[in-house]
């Protein structure tokens, strides 16, 4: 077990789906309520630097859609996974994930033919039974449901969130009297049947993705400014380039071709900033440009955003693909409706850039590699977006009036605009243990000596310095901290 998995459990950040059932199926997990509040800072940090900073409209659709949307979009056709299983104790595995232990790589797109011959080349056996393996298969990772009494109106459960996008997209255009390019996000559930869920939520069954559909002019791909971002320089991984990232600024990455297109390069700049405001360090992010073989198949070009953890390796977070016409176009010849829109007094079907985001891989991620050791004790080192509260309030006795001056010091901070957490169980030490370990930075005991002078004891978890300050300068003094 990892040390953030051990450290999830305990402390109510997160945990299997019905655990208390044995043989519950993998890949579904529950939030608790440390996770909840993490989870939410994330989200709305994302509402504020990319959807609101964006100029983006939200929405919110369904989770259930009719089966002649997933016809159209190419889902049903295209969002397979190669599977093969043992000829004697029935088990599956994911075909590429099976061979990358024998460190051989595949793309999306390879031929089950080929695939099959290199289970055979490489002496791929049942990694239970050793048994030989059967002809490998495509599995379609969709949830099927029924929608009404019988089998005669199916749908699906959406694999992701986007696709609502698309379908609302004349709707909102027209509703929002907004002009070219439109990006619209959404925050939402999604689901897919994996074959083997591993990792906990790095690959869950279900989950939730924050995503930002882009919509432009493809004859205006380009008219995308970057003077203001121009000098950041983005860690990225290029096609026959060198396996780790290498640094490019912005504008270099244009002027050479590097990103060919200005949307991709406008929308992932700012992108790379909302996750080093997040917290993520530079030596731990990359931009992966994806070859033709191992893209979606509707995306004509694909960065995927990486973050690297000491556990899993690289994991990747975000996809940032190029959708182009694909999804207007499918769903404009499978509704028999008109999804072309006057833009400028002309007649644009748009094209879409795309950046979805796993909102659950990002805070195991995040947590992971922000959990450090500090004198042989946890400690867990957020930045203040999402911090699940900033600071604890620990009465140091729960009599004699300390507790009254504690809730009274508590209820004043809560005031303001600071996440605030009371806590006067246990010892002041088992205390400041349980919030380095959730991310909350600081603690501020009330003492006997609070009674005398009215100042209180600040403990930064970060480094455990401890200082002392009067009760009236703690709502400047926490602002010059955690807002500067």
């Amino acid at each position: 077990m990892s040390d953030f998995i051990n450290l999830a459990l305990r402390r109510n950040i997160l945990y299997p789906c019905n655990e208390i059932y044995p043989n519950s199926p993998a890949g579904f997990y529950d939030y608790g309520p440390t996770g909840v509040k993490i989870r939410n800072n994330i989200v709305e940090f994302w509402r504020k630097e990319l959807v609101e900073k964006l100029g983006a409209i939200e929405i919110d659709g369904c989770q259930i859609l009719p089966q002649q949307v997933f016809k159209a979009s190419g889902h049903l056709e295209g969002f397979f996974d190669p599977v093969v299983r043992c000829t004697k104790c029935g088990t599956s595995y994911r075909v590429d994930k099976l061979l990358e232990k024998f460190n051989v790589v595949v793309g999306e797109k390879t031929e089950l033919e080929e695939l099959d011959k290199l289970i055979i080349n490489n002496n791929v056996k049942c990694e239970k039974c050793k048994s030989r393996l059967d002809k490998s298969f495509r599995f379609n990772m969709m949830y099927k449901v029924n929608i009404g009494i019988g089998e005669g109106n199916p749908g699906y459960l959406r694999p992701e969130a986007c696709q609502n996008i698309f379908l609302d997209f004349v709707r909102i255009y027209k509703g929002s009297r907004r002009n070219l390019p439109l990006p619209i996000a959404q925050i939402g559930k999604a689901f897919r049947n994996e074959i083997a869920p591993r990792n906990a939520t790095i690959r869950g069954r279900e989950f939730t993705q924050m995503d930002i559909e882009v919509f432009f002019d493809p004859d205006k791909i380009n008219d995308f400014s970057i003077k203001e971002i121009e000098d950041i320089e983005l860690p990225v991984c290029l096609l026959g380039g060198k396996k780790e990232q290498e640094f490019f600024k912005i504008k270099d990455l244009q002027k050479k071709g590097l990103m060919k297109f200005g949307v991709e390069v406008y929308y992932i700049a700012k992108e790379y900033e909302f996750f080093t405001k997040l917290g993520f360090l530079p030596k731990e992010m990359r931009y992966k440009e994806v070859s033709p073989e191992d893209r979606p198949f509707y995306s004509l070009a694909t960065w995927d955003f990486e973050v690297f953890t000491e556990e899993l390796g690289w994991v990747e977070l975000v996809a940032n693909n190029y959708r182009t016409d694909h999804d207007l176009k499918g769903h404009q010849l499978g509704s028999k409706s008109s999804l072309e829109i006057t833009s400028e007094e002309k007649k644009v079907l748009p094209h879409i850039f795309e950046i979805s985001m796993g909102t659950d891989r990002i805070l195991y991620t995040l947590l992971s590699n922000r959990l450090e050791g500090l004198n042989e004790k946890a400690v867990l080192k957020l930045n203040e977006p999402i911090m699940p509260y900033h600071m604890g309030v620990f009465p140091l006795v729960n009599k004699d009036g300390i507790d009254e001056l504690g809730e009274q010091v508590f209820n004043e901070l809560t005031r303001k605009r600071f996440r605030t957490l009371y806590d006067d169980k246990g010892s002041i030490g088992k205390r400041y243990a349980r919030i380095d370990e959730i991310g909350v930075r600081y603690a501020i005991t009330i003492d006997y000596q609070t009674k005398e002078d009215n100042t209180v004891t600040i403990r930064d978890s970060w480094n455990t310095t401890q200082e002392r300050l009067p009760i009236k300068d703690l709502t400047k003094y926490f602002e010059e901290k955690l807002y500067k």
